[in-house]
């Protein structure tokens, strides 16, 4: 039989019962970036006697939800005697969107974020986060609620003509894009290039907060041999 599991019971699963942790895609797409630990077997070569151990939890996983390689797989590998196989339905990109470590090649905005940020409470006293936010080299204050979640942020430009007075709530502009760590830097250089915007805030997908993504903050990829 066959369960689908969220990221916290992988986790969990990985670290109480030394779980068999398989990614069934193609390799090009293991060698871009796959989960700690995961060995590459893709669907089509999950035959007769596939390279995994009988006695222990085999966890499944592809790209994402609209994937079904990962349920196809789960149902091949019950099928072939496996006892306990668990689909990890939602896939590795919420595995990186959750800012978690990854083996790999590519270059994602969760190994180039700038995780030290201004940060503010929604009640902080305006006057005070000013003299912050003009210590700081991105000039910016990211707005958080009493459980990270990103509420808004603060620039120059919400500085103009503001109470000083005031809350950072009450300067805030709270539709601020945010992007996920899960982004490849290229792309959004290109689209941060466009929009003429130097830094950008970069949240996991609940919303809370990693920190920021500038774009004088990229550094050179590792050495892919140190990748795994």
């Amino acid at each position: 039989m066959t369960h689908t599991i969220a990221r916290e019971a992988v986790q969990d699963l990985l670290d109480t019962r030394q779980a068999q942790l398989v990614e069934v895609l193609p390799e090009s797409e293991y060698q871009w970036a796959h989960l700690p630990g995961a060995v590459n077997l893709p669907l089509g070569r999950i035959d007769g006697s596939p390279p995994l151990e009988r006695g222990r939890p085999v966890i499944v996983y592809c790209h994402d939800s609209l994937c079904d390689l990962s349920p196809r797989a789960a149902h091949r590998l019950d099928r072939l005697g496996f006892g306990e196989v668990y689909d990890y339905v939602t896939g590795k990109m919420d595995w990186l969107s959750a800012d978690l470590p990854y083996d790999g090649h590519a270059a994602l905005v969760s190994r180039n974020v700038r995780r030290d940020p201004v940060i503010a409470a929604l009640d902080d006293p305006l006057g005070t986060l000013t003299e912050r936010l003009i210590a700081d080299p991105a000039g910016m204050a990211v707005v958080v609620d009493e459980d990270d979640v990103v509420q808004g942020v603060i620039g120059s430009r919400e500085l103009r003509g503001a109470d000083l007075d005031g809350t950072a709530e009450s300067a805030m502009r709270a539709g601020a894009t945010t992007v996920r760590p899960s982004e490849e830097i290229d792309p959004l250089v290109q689209r941060m290039d466009r929009a003429k915007v130097d830094h950008v805030v970069v949240t996991r997908a609940d919303g809370t907060l990693v920190g920021l993504f500038g774009l004088g903050d990229t550094r050179p990829p590792e050495n892919d041999s140190d990748q795994g």
